[in-house]
């Protein structure tokens, strides 16, 4: 009897497994210059960056909204007082972020490593 309660469990544990795993985008990023930043959910859907390091330590860098490793939303670029409207693809250790700013007029994009 114990030993079918245990199965039980585990079978609900490892099918609870996959809808308990975090996106793609959630973690610590380090950007080309060495900063960190980090990514949390903040809602359904979207996440939050953070700065953990350097001159902008504490400050929001905007965020993100999507799922399954594909975002879109902004990014304050703390240094040049802008705020990008893009999108952001996350895979395996690369986050990639793209963006434009006057109607497409002003891109950049930037290729962050997970930490």
């Amino acid at each position: 009897m114990k030993r079918n309660i245990v199965l039980a469990c585990t079978g609900l544990v490892l099918m609870a497994g996959p809808a308990l795993a975090e996106e793609a985008i959630v973690g610590s990023w380090k950007r080309p210059n060495g900063t960190i930043i980090q990514y949390l959910s903040c809602g359904t859907d979207t996440y939050c960056g953070t700065v953990m390091t350097g001159e902008y330590k504490g400050k929001s860098i905007g965020s993100m909204s999507g799922k399954s490793g594909s975002y879109k939303g902004t990014v304050n670029k703390l240094d040049e007082g802008k705020t990008y409207n893009g999108k952001a693809t996350a895979t395996g250790a690369t986050l990639s972020l793209s963006g434009c700013v006057m109607g497409g007029l002003i891109c950049k994009s930037e290729s962050l490593t997970r930490q």
